[in-house]
């Protein structure tokens, strides 16, 4: 394929993707602004008048970027899990690897429009927080660096989840208790600072926490991890899922019938 004909076989997985999460909006986007708001007055507006501020900020301020973020986690991941993972249930992923499509291309095209909907995801909630607490975005550019890449790293996940799940069960495996987990240890409410000293260096292995402590940077210009860092861990995982996933397309791993 060329050029021109690859961007049209991407255009074409991406254009489905988003009507897909679009037509049954109810149950894509709704949901997600629904409970970040009930996150915003149960831990922001009733626990958090409770709580000291955390780095010169009220907890409230403090909470807002992680609750974006794991706005933006959980439905990049979960979009690209159940839209892929339909389409092997359907046996309509066979037409796509018998096809000259290079594997790239599906990727990106299912990756791109799980990206699509948590970009949308975190301006909604954006939106939303904005009700409870005025935001002042410290470095626009770090902000948006953070969320694209978070919401790429974690359609890849997805794809990669969607490649070996074999019944739909196996697709909620990995958010119950892989997911959930690191999200809620992540620093998403809490800075590790406030951790005993051996629980701060355990933090470090979790993933989610350069992600979340980034896109707080972007907010708030305040970080428990270097910055730089942390952009290098998340490009690293990026790599890492992007080669998974090839290599698996390319094979057909757990696609072929």
């Amino acid at each position: 394929m060329n050029a021109h004909e690859q961007f049209i076989a991407f255009y074409t997985i991406l254009r489905k993707e988003i009507a897909r999460f679009m037509r049954i909006w109810t149950q894509t986007l709704l949901p997600a602004v629904i409970s970040i708001t009930l996150y915003f007055i149960i831990f922001g507006a009733f626990i958090g008048s409770q709580i000291k501020p955390i780095k010169g900020f009220s907890y409230m301020q403090f909470v807002v970027p992680g609750f974006i973020m794991m706005a933006v986690i959980q439905n990049t991941y979960g979009n690209v899990v159940s839209s892929f993972f339909g389409t092997k249930f359907q046996k309509s992923v066979e037409e796509l690897l018998v096809s000259p499509t290079p594997s790239y291309v599906i990727i990106l095209g299912y990756c791109c429009g799980g990206m699509l909907r948590g970009l949308l995801i975190a301006f909604l909630v954006t939106a939303t927080s904005l009700i409870f607490e005025p935001l002042t975005i410290f470095h626009p550019l770090t902000t948006v660096v953070f969320v694209i890449l978070t919401a790429f790293l974690f359609s890849l996940i997805g794809l990669t989840n969607a490649i070996f799940a074999q019944k739909f069960d196996d697709i909620n495996i990995i958010p119950t208790f892989v997911l959930t987990p690191l999200i809620y240890l992540g620093g998403v409410f809490y800075s590790i600072e406030l951790l005993p000293n051996f629980w701060q260096k355990v933090s470090l292995f979790n993933p989610v926490l350069y992600m979340v402590n980034g896109f707080r940077y972007g907010f708030l210009g305040v970080s428990d991890i270097e910055v730089w860092f942390a952009l290098t861990m998340l490009v690293v995982f990026i790599v890492i899922f992007f080669v998974i996933n090839l290599i698996f397309i390319t094979r057909g791993v757990g696609l072929k019938s």
